[in-house]
């Protein structure tokens, strides 16, 4: 064994080694598992350490700690841990999400610095995949912003496109990136990430003002109908009808009759269905309750199916003008 033929590996068995098993069973429950792996595969293979190499491994530990002399930490999870402890469940949802988005690299990052009319006049005479694509990237509030100042005719393309979009390669950004560097000079990352998707088309329309939503889906179902269902279903469900005023309530609960009431009520949470009871007669409320205890297993899918419904209708009451709404499934037996 010789010192100058030692990796850092070696460095760090012989060190450990030198210490002892209890020093060295606290300092392994700072390093990885992999971590553990390696220096531990290393010391299995030493059988003597001579006494000048035990003298210069600890030498030369000496003289890194000094270098490295300071407080190290994992700012990262330090930061995620004192966010997690900050507040409310909601504020440190948010600010976890501004936390992880900021700390990202973002393809075409120039963009989520200029103004969204700007970018919307820049983007409009693009191919409306291109256009989808470019939103995908950026920050919700912002992509809804710019999608809010394409040409109307526009929007329900680039909507309907960005819920196609899974994952990008590299290439792709790099050629939206050269065919835009011109005008605007934009970097960005290269790496492959997750972007679009349904999930990203219902943060935009949750963003949107005056009804666009609403015309947007619309075109949409002219397009693909099922696609239209699914964005609906998870803008608005069943249970975001709790948070609604009792005269709004009472105008869907007018629509749907009791038999179809107590089914959608079936995987209701109990908020949901004393809110349900106090907008309606004590009468309807006790023959629902005693309809509820009385029914055997029913598939998930039909629940869900007479949600759904029951939500139509609070969004054609919502688009009639009659009401407004917020925004926020299976065959086993439930």
């Amino acid at each position: 064994m010789s010192i100058k033929t030692l990796t850092g590996i070696n460095k760090a068995a012989v060190l450990l080694i030198c210490l002892g098993e209890d020093a060295t069973a606290k300092i392994f429950q700072e390093l990885s598992d992999d971590e553990i792996r390696q220096v531990t595969r290393t010391m299995a293979t030493i059988d003597h350490i001579p006494e000048h190499i035990k003298d210069k491994v600890f030498a030369s530990y000496s003289e890194t700690q000094q270098e490295l002399a300071g407080l190290f930490v994992k700012g990262a999870e330090f930061a995620k841990n004192a966010i997690a402890a900050s507040g409310s469940e909601e504020r440190t949802i948010e600010l976890m999400e501004q936390f992880v988005s900021g700390t990202e690299t973002r393809p075409l990052e120039t963009i989520a610095l200029m103004h969204p009319k700007m970018v919307a006049g820049l983007l409009e005479k693009e191919h409306p995949q291109t256009v989808a694509l470019i939103l995908s990237t950026q920050h919700v509030e912002h992509a809804s912003e710019i999608l809010a100042n394409l040409p109307e005719e526009l929007r329900a393309d680039v909507i309907y496109r960005i819920a196609k979009i899974e994952k990008v390669s590299p290439e792709v950004i790099t050629r939206i990136e050269d065919a835009l560097h011109r005008e605007i000079g934009l970097v960005a990352g290269k790496e492959q990430k997750q972007v679009g998707g349904l999930d990203k088309v219902v943060d935009l329309l949750d963003h949107l003002k005056n009804s666009m939503d609403v015309e947007i889906l619309e075109d949409i179902e002219q397009t693909d109908p099922d696609m239209a269902e699914e964005i609906r279903k998870r803008m608005f469900t069943f249970e975001n009808l709790v948070a609604l005023d009792g005269r709004s309530l009472q105008m869907i609960l007018r629509e749907v009759s009791n038999d179809s009431l107590t089914l959608a009520l079936k995987t209701a949470s109990e908020e949901m269905k004393e809110k349900i009871f106090a907008n309606m007669s004590s009468r309807a409320a006790d023959m629902i309750r005693d309809d509820l205890e009385a029914m055997g297993p029913v598939r998930l899918s039909e629940v869900e199916t007479m949600q759904q419904t029951i939500v139509k209708i609070a969004m054609k009451l919502q688009e009639e003008g009659k009401l407004v709404i917020g925004s926020g499934g299976g065959d086993e037996l439930v």
